[in-house]
């Protein structure tokens, strides 16, 4: 047994309430689209049955009514012809003619009925179709939200992003230590050059100073000597 049984079931029914008691909404909606659709085309294919039924109807009903005249005419003519009898006869078959017609007219205003009713219940049903395929979108996108977050959720706790993190620390870490140690080679290596820079000043400053007292006793072995 389907979802729904009758038309007036799916136009009658709560989509939400159904969702809500499914264990699976998403296999549910479907199920219900489903049913929806088969619902639908088979009120359509009885609607197109009923309206041919209705214009052959139709045209019983005209042929009929052409018949009926047709008596009409030839029960005057009977009577302009001093035939009453042939003219009693003409009418009673007229008179059966228009009670057939009366009975094609009962049954024309139960088809438009009918035809009415449908066209009611395809409008109901394709505006519950199109609210469950929108239930449906909505649902999907929702899903795939959840599997999103769940993914990155499980990824959060699974350890691997804690071990990516601990492995960049690592290595900034190692970089920082060969930063340092090619700073502290470069204070090592200017340190002794400012070494260097001091004994070569040292005894730049050594040479002048002895160059200086050689001067200044040259002079003043030079003032004695002229005294």
């Amino acid at each position: 047994m389907g979802i729904f049984s009758r038309i007036s079931d799916i136009i009658n029914s709560n989509i939400n309430a159904i969702l809500d008691s499914a264990e699976n909404p998403e296999k549910m909606i479907r199920l219900v689209i489903q049913e929806m659709e088969e619902t639908l085309i088979e009120v359509r294919t009885n609607s197109a049955k009923i309206l041919a039924d209705k214009k052959e109807l139709q045209r019983r009903s005209a042929r009929i009514q052409e018949h009926a005249d047709d008596w009409q005419n030839k029960a005057e003519l009977a009577i302009a012809k001093g035939r009453e009898d042939l003219a009693k006869a003409a009418l009673i078959e007229k008179n059966a003619k228009l009670s057939a017609l009366e009975s094609m007219h009962l049954d024309l205003e139960k088809l438009d009925e009918s035809l009415e009713r449908l066209s009611s219940e395809i409008e109901q049903l394709q505006a519950k179709l199109n609210d469950a395929k929108a239930r449906q979108k909505t649902m999907l996108m929702r899903t795939k939200a959840t599997q999103s977050r769940a993914s990155v959720n499980s990824k959060l706790h699974d350890g691997s992003i804690d071990e990516a993190i601990n492995k960049l620390d690592y290595f900034e870490k190692k970089i920082d230590h060969m930063e340092s140690q090619i700073e502290a080679d470069a204070i090592g290596r200017a340190s002794l050059q400012e070494e260097f820079a001091e004994l070569e000043m040292e005894e730049k400053i050594d040479a002048e100073l002895k160059a200086l007292k050689e001067k200044v006793a040259s002079k003043t072995q030079a003032d004695e000597s002229g005294n």
